[in-house]
């Protein structure tokens, strides 16, 4: 036995010599630590943000899977979020290697220097979170973008806060929160000239990357999307 397999069979003894044995919740809690502890063991096994992440349990897809996995998702997305594709306010696509990617207005979800998500567009990850907690065998990316009005810091504070607003909620909407990773690019990926009015609105935005966890590459589920910097 290695000396992580070993220090966690330990702490699990101790743990159960520590539940009463007339808890009647003892079985429930016993199966909670244990699950803990395997996944810190796991996690600490190896090194980086993905090596922790993989020790959380989360399940994997079979190779030949993945595509459909990732088409039924994708066409749950497109049913559920039909009207605000019609508006023009949300978007989805495919990245390459499998992965989505759901583009959306922050003008549809943030007031402007804001990272409260609007009380209208809740509704709308809602949609998002539902589809997402069921397909749980993927990592979700979340990156926040802004126009450059203001001073770079500033910005890129401003878009790794919209980022995790958008992730709290998902949280809220049932996804596992192992499956969320941040990212704030504040105004370094315009789509538009900063320039204009118009163009403004279109930098100010949030994208949600949804990539297969593929077996023997779980890694690459975990590395940051296309031109984000992790």
């Amino acid at each position: 036995m290695c000396k992580a397999r070993y220090i966690a069979a330990v702490a699990v003894l101790g743990l159960l010599a520590g539940c009463a044995a007339d808890d009647p919740n003892r079985r429930a809690k016993t199966g909670a630590m244990v699950g803990a502890i395997v996944g810190t063991v796991i996690g600490n096994q190896g090194d980086g943000r993905s090596d922790r992440l993989m020790g959380a349990g989360i399940g994997a897809l079979g190779g030949a899977t993945v595509g459909s996995y990732m088409d039924r998702q994708q066409r749950e997305l497109d049913q559920r979020l039909a009207d605000e594709q019609r508006r023009e306010s949300l978007a989805i696509t495919e990245v390459g290697d499998d992965a989505l990617r759901v583009g959306i207005a922050s003008d549809a979800t943030f007031a402007f220097d804001s990272a409260d998500i609007q009380p209208a567009s809740r509704g709308t990850y809602d949609k998002i979170a539902n589809v997402l907690a069921d397909y749980d065998k993927t990592i979700i990316h979340i990156v926040g973008h802004t126009d450059s009005v203001g001073s770079d810091n500033y910005n890129l504070g401003l878009s790794e806060e919209r980022a995790r607003s958008v992730g709290e909620h998902l949280l809220g909407g049932g996804v596992n929160g192992d499956r969320l990773i941040y990212y704030g690019m504040g105004e370094r990926q315009a789509v538009a000239s900063n320039d204009t009015a118009e163009g403004r609105q279109q930098n100010r935005r949030v994208e949600i990357f949804i990539k297969p966890i593929v077996e023997d590459d779980e890694r690459g589920a975990y590395q940051p999307p296309p031109g984000v910097r992790g």
